[in-house]
């Protein structure tokens, strides 16, 4: 996908929340060099989140930073300094998710590039802003989702607070400033100026719950219940959940209980023909569902729920779900190569453009490996003249 052909982004970020950006522009076609230590590189090199590794490298990093170039450079080194700001200069797009104070201790700040390039776009991720007393707290995903009321949203009331099991501040900071990003890349073609794009992880997760904090601004302050049978979202009634059967689990979305009465035979449901009880009971009204729905297997259930058009799903493992002709019509699955050789299968950007998606079979790079490349292209072995600084 060449939509953003010719797109040069510098990429300083690590670990997860800017790299997912940086992945989604270079799935657009943006040439993204991401900018290394020496030696040792993103730490998501080395940050196992699993025992899989590629290369004596995690996986995740393999994943999410496939398509790119990678430049080993010291920020504190004067001469690898002198030519990243060279880099800066013809780039339009720069990104960090370092904590606030950072770049301008390297001398990297966005005043200082936009003296480099005034037309430049400056993107970073902060995890609780730059201001206030929580800036220079850690950005991880599990303490910003502790920190924003999320764990208190999944699971049922009498359960302790329970996290999301994948890294979804990380992945919706990344959206947000890769939407930020694009917004002001449009702008740019426009009136030749840049701008600084900011977001912050916690700003993030936090409009990620729009809907239960609207409800929590305007209802009172009151905090939000989890049912206690099959919690599945606090505000919303009976029989909202998942749901054991005799061989397996099956999701019951929002439906009409006295419908479902007469579908299921389950006539203890007749009983609630007030639909606001619905709400009020959906303790008994799921306790009973619950009961009721055990007694046969999944497939059973599906056979009568989903021709009267019941909004329903199998509860699906990765293996389940990969044996299902629904996702193998998707072709989510790529393989890219390593620049050793090596074949590895994740997953494709999700994003088509007239009919066609973002396809490359460019694994992630080795440490440094562009290195040679990007001095040729920037001419960076050559004096800088006209750069807009001085060294």
């Amino acid at each position: 996908m060449d939509l953003l052909q010719d797109i040069i982004v510098v990429d300083f970020s690590q670990f997860l929340s800017g790299p997912s950006a940086a992945l989604r522009l270079a799935d657009m076609g943006a040439q993204v060099i991401k900018i290394e230590k020496p030696g040792t590189g993103d730490i998501c090199r080395q940050l196992y989140v699993s025992d899989v590794m590629i290369e004596d490298e995690s996986t995740i990093f393999h994943a999410i930073n496939r398509n790119k170039q990678s430049y080993a450079a010291d920020l504190k080194d004067k001469n690898d300094l002198k030519k990243i700001k060279q880099i800066l200069a013809k780039a339009d797009v720069m990104l960090h998710n370092f904590r606030p104070g950072v770049m301008q201790r390297l001398g990297l700040d966005y005043e200082t590039v936009k003296a480099i390039n005034p037309q430049i776009i400056y993107a970073e991720i902060s995890g609780y802003g730059n201001e206030g007393p929580w800036k220079d707290l850690p950005g991880q995903d599990l303490l910003l989702q502790a920190a924003s009321g999320l764990t208190w949203l999944s699971n049922s009331n009498s359960d302790n607070p329970t996290p999301m099991g994948v890294a979804v501040v990380d992945i919706l900071a990344g959206t947000h400033i890769a939407q930020g990003i694009l917004a002001t890349l449009y702008k740019k073609a426009i009136t030749g100026e840049g701008a600084l794009v900011q977001v912050s992880m916690l700003e993030s997760i936090l409009d990620f719950q729009f809907e239960v904090l609207t409800c929590y601004y305007n209802d009172g302050n009151q905090l939000p219940v989890r049912s206690e049978v099959n919690g599945a979202n606090a505000y919303i009634a009976a029989p909202y959940g998942i749901y054991k059967t005799s061989d397996g689990f099956f999701a019951l979305a929002m439906g009409n209980i006295l419908t479902l009465a007469k579908l299921l035979s389950c006539t203890e449901l007749e009983q609630y023909t007030n639909s606001e009880e619905w709400f009020s009971k959906r303790d008994e009204i799921k306790t009973i569902l619950a009961n009721h729905l055990a007694a046969n297997t999944t497939s059973h259930w599906l056979s009568i729920l989903e021709p009267a058009d019941i909004w329903c799903a199998k509860v699906l493992d990765y293996k389940e779900l990969m044996q299902e002709e629904g996702y193998q019509n998707l072709n989510m699955e790529i393989v890219v190569k390593t620049s050793n050789g090596l074949s590895i299968t994740t997953t494709r950007c999700p994003i088509k453009v007239d009919g066609k998606i973002a396809v490359s079979e460019k694994g992630a790079p080795l440490l440094g490996e562009h290195n040679h490349e990007i001095d040729e292209q920037f001419n960076l072995n050559k004096e800088a003249v006209g750069v807009g600084y001085t060294s």
